[in-house]
């Protein structure tokens, strides 16, 4: 009896240990199953949020830009790029003397407030790496009088009041000579720079002033008639007469600036594609009544 109770133990004992290791067999695997499937449902949902996040990410562009017609103009496509996912961010509406060295620094991602011949000059003066990525306007140099109506009413030995600095006094002097007052050396007009004494005849008696650009419009009332860029006149709202203009064959577009690197950026190709719309470009010609002028040929 005793031998058999002793087997009957041995055997219950061993019983229970299979049952007991066969139990844990059958419950650890799901353990780690569910943990896997719950870490990989986890790092799928973190790999769609990142991907949702840099999708929803916006492209933001820093430029400078002079008030008008500059930053109306890029007031205008803002939405057309906020679709692309594409923001303009204007750190100033006022370019200074320091605009292409805070964009050749990398402060800004782009300026639009000069023209292909000053940029040029800047570079070379200052071994800046500068490029356009592209013409938007022209803002033609035009002649303006508070005292006469006409060309033909200016008196002998008239006043007139230009811009001193070296594109815009060529500018100036250019359409001086293009209405028949004087003529101006062959090599100034071969290298689009041009002062008083490249004069070499005056075909109208006519005393010229030459003076900082942005004194012209204060001092208006001292000249019979005055040369200055349209957008000074926009901004300062003058009512002055129109006596003559540049033509839209004028070779000072004003142009979207950036560095070299960035020229095939596709946030910068939007921004100049935007600008460059017939749409755009319709809207500057309706807006600024040739004031401003846009480079396409609108067909108007």
């Amino acid at each position: 009896m005793k031998n058999i109770n002793l087997k009957r133990i041995i055997a219950t004992i061993a019983l229970s240990a299979l049952t007991l290791n066969l139990a844990g067999c059958g419950e650890n695997p799901a353990t780690p199953a569910s943990t896997s499937a719950e870490t990989f449902s986890s790092q799928e949902n973190n790999s769609s949020a990142t991907e949702s996040s840099s999708s929803d990410e916006k492209i933001v562009l820093k430029g400078i830009v002079d008030l008008v017609p500059h930053s109306e103009i890029i007031e205008h496509v803002k939405p057309q790029l906020e679709e692309q996912g594409i923001t303009i961010e204007l750190v100033a509406t006022a370019a200074d003397p320091t605009t292409n060295e805070r964009l050749n620094a990398g402060e800004i991602d782009f300026n639009y407030f000069q023209h292909l011949p000053y940029l040029e000059s800047e570079n070379e003066a200052n071994g800046y790496d500068l490029v356009s990525a592209g013409g938007i306007h022209i803002e033609p140099i035009t002649a303006y009088s508070d005292k006469y109506a006409s060309v033909d009413e200016l008196p002998e030995n008239a006043i007139v009041a230009i811009p001193n600095d070296g594109t815009n006094e060529y500018r100036a002097l250019r359409i001086l000579e293009e209405n028949g007052f004087i003529v101006l050396d062959p090599a100034a007009k071969d290298s689009l720079s041009a002062s008083v004494k490249d004069i070499t005849e005056f075909k109208k008696k006519l005393e010229i002033v030459e003076i900082d650009s942005t004194q012209i419009i204060p001092s208006k009332d001292d000249y019979d008639f005055f040369i200055t860029n349209t957008n000074k006149a926009l901004e300062a709202g003058i009512t002055s007469t129109k006596l003559f203009s540049e033509g839209k064959d004028s070779p000072y577009a004003n142009i979207i600036a950036v560095r070299s690197e960035d020229l095939d950026d596709p946030a910068v190709k939007a921004l100049v594609d935007a600008l460059l719309s017939e749409e755009t470009q319709q809207w500057i010609a309706d807006n600024y009544n040739g004031a401003v002028i846009p480079v396409i040929d609108l067909g108007n």
